[in-house]
């Protein structure tokens, strides 16, 4: 069908007539919108809280002027393995990738919330028929147009809640970043735990070897009657509970291997090689400025104060939604009972529309109570993740420094031990003790021999755990995943 365009002078006379109303809305709508923001005195926006960290030390226990943001700090273990590990884990594991999917998720939000601050254009078109059964006659019907409607933000409804949106995606990143610092410390963790784990197996199969050769000497100095059965027995039993230790720390390996895996998201366990390598030494304790640095530093923190933020911000918003709104809409386009006709008359309308609440059962009031209360809630939650961030600061340096202590003395042990296993040896063989003696001292050094290599290993703990502790910028140069479903959007 093909539309006719006539232009007539009864046509244009009624342009002319729309014309002329549409000047008197349009003046009419300006003029109360302008009465309406000159009569307005106030706009709703959270106060500033400005003593949220009035009460933070000056200093932590050990105290450092300068200040390190710990970039990729597991660098400094020198291990390319470790270094490739966490790469891994940094893209492909379920936990980033989650954390990932929530961004998303509030950027859209954020996005939403922000299109209220701009007018809205639709477009519309109808055509319908009636037919009268009594006359036997065909009504119809065409139109086409474009619609639009804006709010005027007169109280700051809608910038409040555009702002408590943008923020909760600022507050879902800092999450990610959050997540990546943790799982970059638990890569760490198991990583130097595998390590850890396979020099104590290692440990404990040189010490079933050497008291295996301990045990062929004893039989043979019992063939030649220099020993005795129970001398025999007792090495036996050394023997066998050095022999049972072994399959518990293959578990603890396997286990370790496992659980490694599956932060770096892969299901087949059995694909990931992780060669022997040994444990890091650890450089001098990284600058820690003073807790002020560290909170700025940590994700974690800095999340709960955006959340805190949106929450004020809320509120703003609850307190704004109870007073009137000034909606303003438009319309323009053609319509005609015939489609040949239909660009011939056209019609259009400008409205403004002031609502407000009289009576809705305390709905309004009790939705700025709730949001105030939520507000309190994430000044509390606040509080408590910056006391947390400083206790973990502090637990680390503390741990650190005593396990220090504790290995010096576990050192000094172990050299006593070892003399003291050397001098029952030489006192059995020369027939001035028996072989009980030298079986408790070679007990309590093996023992301290395991012990030596799980001190190293939690010394590198708690050097981890500071690491986290401290937070640090370097998840900011994380690249955004491209997902599956994005192509067809």
């Amino acid at each position: 069908m093909r539309f006719k365009h006539k232009y007539t002078k009864s046509s244009k006379t009624r342009q002319n007539h729309c014309l002329f109303r549409l000047r008197e809305l349009s003046a009419l709508s300006v003029a109360s919108v302008s009465i309406l923001l000159l009569s307005s005195c106030a706009v709703f926006a959270p106060d500033e809280r400005s003593e949220l960290n009035a009460d933070l030390p000056e200093a932590f226990s050990l105290y450092s002027e300068t200040f390190d943001s710990t970039n990729r700090w597991w660098e400094s273990f020198q291990s390319s393995e470790l270094n490739t590990l966490i790469d891994e884990a940094l893209t492909n594991s379920p936990s980033i990738q989650q954390a990932w999917a929530r961004l998303a998720q509030a950027e859209a939000i954020a996005v939403k919330a922000g299109a209220a601050r701009y007018p809205s254009l639709g477009y519309e078109g109808k055509a319908g028929a009636t037919r009268n059964g009594a006359t036997d006659n065909t009504i119809e019907a065409y139109s086409l147009g474009l619609t639009a409607a804006y709010e005027v933000d007169l109280w700051g409804r809608i910038k409040s809640e555009t702002e408590a949106a943008a923020l909760d995606r600022e507050a879902s990143r800092e999450q990610l970043n959050a997540a990546a610092i943790t799982l970059s410390s638990q890569v760490a963790l198991r990583w130097t735990g595998l390590m850890a784990q396979r020099l104590q197996t290692d440990v404990i199969h040189q010490q079933l070897k050497s008291n295996q050769t301990s045990l062929e000497l004893i039989e043979l100095r019992f063939r030649k009657s220099f020993a005795n059965a129970l001398d025999v027995y007792q090495q036996r039993q050394a023997v066998a509970g050095t022999q049972s230790r072994i399959p518990l720390a293959e578990l603890r390996e396997t286990l370790l291997h496992h659980e490694l895996a599956a932060l770096l998201g892969r299901a087949d366990f059995q694909s990931l090689d992780v060669p022997d390598a040994q444990l890091p030494t650890l450089r001098p304790l990284p600058a820690l400025g003073i807790p002020s640095d560290v909170l700025a530093n940590r994700p974690d923190v800095r999340q709960a104060g955006l959340r805190l933020q949106s929450a004020d911000w809320s509120v703003s918003a609850a307190r704004a939604d109870r007073l009137p709104a000034l909606r303003l809409t438009a319309s323009g386009g053609y319509a005609n009972a015939n489609a040949s006709d239909l660009f011939d008359d056209w019609i259009a309308n400008l409205a403004g529309s002031l609502t407000g609440p009289i009576f809705d059962g305390g709905r309004r009031k009790a939705e700025v109570a709730r949001t105030r209360a939520v507000a309190n809630e994430r000044l509390a939650a606040y509080r408590e993740t910056v006391i947390h961030a400083i206790k973990e600061v502090e637990d680390a340096l503390v741990s650190e420094q005593k396990q220090r202590e504790y290995m010096i003395a576990l050192d000094r042990n172990l050299e006593l031990s070892q003399a003291s296993y050397r001098e029952a040896v030489n006192r059995y063989r020369s027939g001035l003790i028996e072989y009980l003696p030298v079986l408790v001292e070679l007990v309590s050094l093996q023992n301290l021999e395991r012990d030596r290599v799980v001190a190293q290993f939690t010394l590198l703990q708690y050097r981890i755990n500071l690491y986290r502790a401290l937070g640090g910028s370097w998840p900011n140069e994380l690249q955004t995943p491209t997902f599956e479903n994005e192509e067809q959007t």
